[in-house]
């Protein structure tokens, strides 16, 4: 079994790499290949959820966070939870999920455009190569544009 079986696994950089919900032999896999750090976008009973995701992951010596995003209303306080999260964990072994990559490809994209200089059409191309945004989520990204100061590095 290889990560690039996990649904819709993107390796971002030899840190970061996004997927759909891995299964729990997956979850092994991750761990595995030394990722130290697994961040779940996805609600905690959503489609092909884990049963208890959190204590899998401890049980691999991994560490676990949650943000759940509502795929049905996505806010700028979730993402606003994201960015610090994804800044202290700078150069530890990351992996981000939600149930399809869509959630997950789409906070990445936005976070790259605030922090590793990615242009709009470099986040656009990314979150694309997985998913069209819908109304919504296109309201989302606007919101998390719109408010650039408020998630730009302080010194």
């Amino acid at each position: 079994m290889s990560l690039e079986e996990i649904y819709n696994f993107i390796q971002i950089s030899e840190t970061l790499a996004t997927s759909g919900q891995p299964t729990e032999a997956q979850m092994g896999e991750i761990a595995a290949a030394g990722y130290k750090v697994v961040v779940n976008l996805a609600l905690g009973k959503s489609e092909n959820a884990l049963a208890d995701e959190a204590a899998t992951v401890r049980a691999l010596r991994m560490t676990y966070h949650h943000i759940p995003v509502v795929w049905e209303a996505p806010q700028l306080s979730d993402f606003e939870q994201f960015v610090p999260l994804m800044d202290s964990l700078a150069g530890q072994k990351v992996f981000l999920h939600c149930v399809a990559n869509y959630r997950a490809s789409m906070f990445v994209a936005l976070y790259a455009e605030k922090r590793w200089g990615w242009t709009r059409a470099q986040a656009d191309a990314h979150i694309r190569r997985i998913w069209e945004p819908d109304e919504v989520w296109a309201k989302f990204i606007e919101s998390v544009r719109g408010n650039a100061t408020k998630l730009t590095r302080t010194p």
